[in-house]
């Protein structure tokens, strides 16, 4: 297990394989003690950063940066977030596609050895369990990559279908440039979701053309001996200009990217298809099925679901989670999930779900917010245009 993994731009370090075996709630309250510490936590401190408690880990919400200063630099420069407390993982060996292909939803047959995907574990009735980033390394080894808070339920659920299966035969426009001076790599020439090993800074790492906020941007799993030492390579690089970045703006980036978060957008009673995820399941797995679910998914792709993941404007206060969505004549048809103001929109953004048919793009609802009701209308999303690093 590699010790400490890095998103660029988008993203940044995730110590690996670092974790007890207590049930941990994907965000919790908990004593100092009781917290566990990333690789990094001594250098986010004596960068002034605001620690507290998220999924039992001691994380920086935010630098000396405002979140609404972070997130605008991440969109005009670039980011380095530390995202150490997820859980990544290999599974190899000659049948590793074969049994991942029995819990998530992607095609990882038709993955290309260095490519990767979004994915969603399923349960038995189509709903999410988590969703997860995959990377085909060689085709007898998969590198993925779960949320903290889901870390101890995934791998259960792994362990629990493994005993069963039986074989059958940092993010911004700055990212790029900023990388290349640690890396004799041609950068130029990997594109999103691709992923390599090479050397960075002096070390072997994992990296993946990935992220969390819509902008171009890099994952590095790095040895937790050189995490310190890359991170501020990359601040050096970058001559002030990438910024290290904490959750709060990291919230607000991939709330503006239209991207779902696990335990608001996401849960075990919602599956893919809801979610607005169709285009994770591969062609393939959509003709012969053969993961969890897969009689509840299909079906819906066939049928349609009853209600579907939406992007919102709203006037007055900010909606959250939970806030109620009415249609205009005050009847309810839905709930907000995320929700906040837009740094780079100026104007509040949420997303939620609501009943098929009143999903359109333009459609005007009222949100419920502390007892009072606030107009506001359907959009797409994603509310600001992603900027991934592809062919053209």
């Amino acid at each position: 297990m590699r010790g400490g993994l890095w998103q660029l731009g988008q993203s940044i370090t995730r110590r690996l394989g670092q974790s007890d075996k207590k049930t941990i709630a994907r965000r919790c309250y908990a004593t100092e003690a009781d917290l566990k510490k990333t690789v990094l936590y001594d250098f986010h401190v004596a960068n002034g950063g605001k620690m507290v408690p998220f999924a039992g880990w001691s994380m920086p919400i935010q630098y000396k940066d405002s979140i609404m200063e972070s997130t605008l630099n991440c969109r005009e420069n670039g980011s380095l977030f530390d995202v150490s407390h997820m859980c990544g993982l290999s599974l190899k060996g000659k049948d590793s596609v074969a049994f991942l292909e029995k819990l998530v939803v992607a095609d990882v047959v038709g993955l290309a050895p260095g490519t990767g995907s979004l994915t969603v574990f399923t349960n038995e009735k189509g709903g999410a369990i988590d969703d997860s980033v995959i990377t085909k390394v060689t085709a007898d080894h998969i590198y993925l990559v779960v949320n903290a808070g889901c870390r101890d339920k995934d791998l259960a659920h792994i362990e629990e279908h493994m005993k069963a299966f039986k074989a059958k035969g940092g993010d911004g426009p700055l990212a790029g440039s900023t990388l290349q001076y640690l890396t004799k790599e041609d950068l130029s020439k990997m594109y999103f979701g691709e992923f390599r090993i090479i050397d960075i800074n002096g070390a072997k790492c994992f990296l993946t053309r990935t992220g969390y906020t819509g902008e171009d941007g890099f994952e590095i799993s790095v040895p937790s001996e050189n995490a310190v030492d890359l991170a501020k390579a990359i601040l050096e690089k970058s001559e002030g200009k990438v910024r290290l970045t904490g959750l709060g703006a990291r919230d607000s980036l991939r709330l503006e990217a239209g991207l779902c978060l696990y335990g608001n957008d996401m849960e075990q009673h919602i599956t893919p298809v809801e979610a607005g995820l169709t285009w994770a399941i591969g062609k393939r797995r959509r003709a012969e099925g053969g993961f969890l679910g897969a009689e509840v998914i299909l079906k819906q792709i066939a049928d349609g679901p009853s209600i579907r993941r939406i992007g919102l404007f709203s006037a007055g206060p900010p909606a959250r989670s939970h806030s109620e969505i009415q249609n205009e004549n005050g009847e309810n048809i839905g709930e907000v999930t995320s929700g906040g103001f837009s740094p780079c929109l100026k104007k509040n953004i949420a997303m939620g779900y609501v009943k098929s048919g009143l999903h359109k793009p333009g459609t005007k609802v009222k949100i419920a917010i502390r007892g009072k009701t606030y107009e506001g209308s359907i959009t797409k999303m994603p509310f600001v245009a992603t900027k991934y690093y592809k062919p053209t």
